[in-house]
């Protein structure tokens, strides 16, 4: 399986910030915005990973995470050169994916949970068709949204309905077949002129292939696309950090337990960071503990 995080968009929603800054840059408390969905790939067992982002901002993806290699895994980077879509990024990667299956992730989702990962691990080599993963929220109106049966089977897939069916928000994570590359390909625009991820998600419900988790309770899930969002998200990694001890997303971290990087490249990865910072000196933790 590959991975693909689309790290594009405007971000005018988080204005005046995103004016000359990438919104996937921007900081989650103690670290990038990219580093949360790039560790959900990592800790997936996905270790060739596409970043789509802006022209003008590419290069800064480039200087901040390099070709992968000190982490154990290859990345490569793809330009989306105006926003048409979020289903646009599987055009864009498609000789990237080749006949792979394809783990889509947006870089403005922070996604947590214990058992995260090892359930991600499962659907992964579980997949026929079209995954996705919801998450029970108050306000579904404002959410693409999603009705199942009792096994996940996708019933029906609205985007802010007026009258939800459930209160299941789909999220910004998406696992698909390689069948998704040629469907994405035959998506005509919408209205607003983008190719709709609902779009082809509808496509493998009719196809009755599409099948939803429920992330539920354990789990958390935050889309940082607004001002609030963004410092809910940021307060909620510090409490948990701040009381356990941890670091959430800390991709050296993920590298290492994933067995991509041994204690040795863990070292010098921590002294590259600086034992000046609270975050390089809990790299250096990790490797005199191993």
């Amino acid at each position: 399986m590959r991975g693909i995080i689309l790290a594009g968009g405007s971000g005018t929603r988080l204005r005046p910030l995103t004016s000359v800054h990438s919104k996937q840059l921007l900081p989650v408390y103690d670290k990038p915005m990219i580093y949360y969905p790039l560790s959900v790939l990592m800790q997936t067992g996905i270790r060739e990973i596409l970043i789509i982002s802006t022209p003008e901002h590419l290069d800064v993806y480039r200087a901040l995470l390099g070709d992968g290699s000190h982490l154990g895994i290859r990345l490569d980077f793809a330009e989306q050169v105006e926003p048409k879509g979020l289903a646009e990024a599987l055009l864009i990667g498609s000789d990237f994916v080749g006949s792979e299956q394809v783990c889509l992730i947006l870089g403005d989702n922070i996604f947590y949970g214990h058992r995260l990962p090892d359930m991600l691990r499962a659907e992964a080599a579980r997949l026929d068709g079209c995954t996705l993963f919801g998450y029970p929220v108050s306000d579904p109106e404002r959410y693409g949204v999603a009705e199942v049966d009792e096994d996940g089977a996708i019933l029906s897939l609205e985007e802010k309905p007026a009258n939800p069916r459930s209160n299941l928000a789909v999220t910004g994570l998406y696992l698909y077949d390689n069948d998704a590359l040629r469907q994405a390909a035959e998506l005509t625009p919408s209205a607003r002129g983008e190719l709709e991820i609902t779009d082809l998600n509808l496509r493998y419900v009719d196809q009755q292939r599409a099948r939803l988790v429920n992330l539920g309770r354990g789990s958390a899930w935050f889309d940082t696309g607004t001002h609030d969002s963004l410092l809910e998200a940021s307060l909620f990694v510090q409490l948990l950090e701040k009381r356990q001890g941890i670091r959430i997303s800390c991709l050296e971290e993920v590298a290492y337990h994933m067995g991509y990087i041994d204690a040795e490249q863990l070292i010098v990865l921590g002294k590259t960071l600086s034992p000046a910072t609270s975050y390089g000196r809990y790299v250096l933790e990790l490797a005199g503990a191993a």
